[in-house]
């Protein structure tokens, strides 16, 4: 199995995300080739603000190995991570983050800051960023698009 079809696997993820009016991000953690954990954004739906994909995905898949630690996992999310969920990678020790879309605003895996391969903390996550890049960010894009004509249409005419 290689990047680009787990990277699917959260796209369906993401798109589960979507149908609920969530935004469409979703993650999924691989372990010895399996997934081990897979979820999407629910902060709408639960109004927790830390129930992102990333960290739903993280408790998730330390309730699967019974252990905090995901030494050799890797991580496969559609947006980069956030400063909230670069952290819960760190300290849940996952191996590697994959993201599609990149994060100009809050990214923390390259883009806006680079919290994952900050060498004060005591461990590092290697990132690849870009996988099925164009989907992920087509994902957001009409979900946002779609949330700015639904705004509109509601708005009273002046």
């Amino acid at each position: 199995m290689n990047d680009i079809y787990y990277m699917n696997e959260a796209i369906n993820e993401a798109k589960k995300a979507g149908e609920k009016g969530e935004v469409p991000i979703g993650a999924v953690i691989v372990l010895n080739g399996e997934v081990i954990a897979r979820a999407h954004n629910l902060r709408e739906t639960t109004q927790q603000a830390t129930a992102h994909a990333e960290v739903l995905a993280i408790e998730q898949a330390c309730d699967k190995t019974g252990y905090w630690r995901l030494d050799g996992a890797s991580l496969y999310v559609t947006l980069e991570p956030c400063p909230m969920c670069a952290g819960a990678i760190i300290m849940s020790r996952v191996e590697r983050v994959i993201y599609g879309a990149t994060d100009p605003k809050a990214g923390c895996a390259g883009t806006f800051m680079n919290l994952l391969c900050d060498e004060r903390f005591n461990h590092q996550a290697e990132v690849l960023s870009g996988i099925c890049e164009e989907q992920c960010s087509q994902l957001l894009k009409d979900f946002f698009k779609e949330l700015r004509l639904k705004k509109k249409a509601n708005k009273p005419n002046n």
